[in-house]
C-alpha cells in the first residue's frame, strides 16, 4: 500500500509533494494547456511565470547587485544565512515582508539599506 503523499501549494501557483526528507518536487500540470503560458516570462519580473527557478533569480540577481556575499546579505536583512540560500536555491520563495524588501532592495538599494541600518539602533 502506498503512503499518503504530501503536497503544498505555494503562494505562485505551483503545486509540490514533500518528499520523505523534506525537499520539494515540482508536480507536473494535469493538463497540458495548463502547462506554460501562452508569452514567454519577462526574466526581470519577480514571478516570471511562476517557474521554479524564477523566484531564485530574482532573490539572487538582488544580491548580486548589491555586490553582497550570502551571508553580509542575510546579515544586512535581518535574516538567516539559510533563508537567503534557499531563495537563491529555489527551495523556497521569498513571500510578503521578505518579497516586498526584496522589490525596495531592488528598485532603491542604498534607501532600503539605509533604513535597516537605522532599525538596528
Amino acid at each position: 500500500m502506498n503512503a499518503m503523499m504530501r503536497v503544498r501549494l505555494k503562494a505562485d501557483g505551483r503545486l509540490v509533494e514533500i518528499l520523505g526528507d523534506g525537499t520539494e518536487q515540482a508536480i507536473a500540470p494535469a493538463t497540458p494547456a495548463a502547462a506554460a503560458p501562452t508569452d514567454p516570462p519577462d526574466p526581470a519580473s519577480p514571478r516570471a511565470g511562476g517557474a521554479q527557478g524564477s523566484d531564485a533569480v530574482y532573490a539572487k540577481g538582488i544580491r548580486a547587485r548589491a555586490q553582497l556575499t550570502q551571508a553580509e546579505f542575510a546579515a544586512r536583512i535581518g535574516v538567516p544565512i539559510e533563508t537567503v540560500r534557499n531563495w537563491e536555491q529555489g527551495k523556497r520563495s521569498p513571500r510578503g515582508p521578505a518579497r516586498a524588501l526584496l522589490k525596495m532592495i531592488d528598485q532603491a538599494p542604498q534607501v532600503a539599506f539605509a533604513v535597516l541600518n537605522t532599525a538596528k539602533r
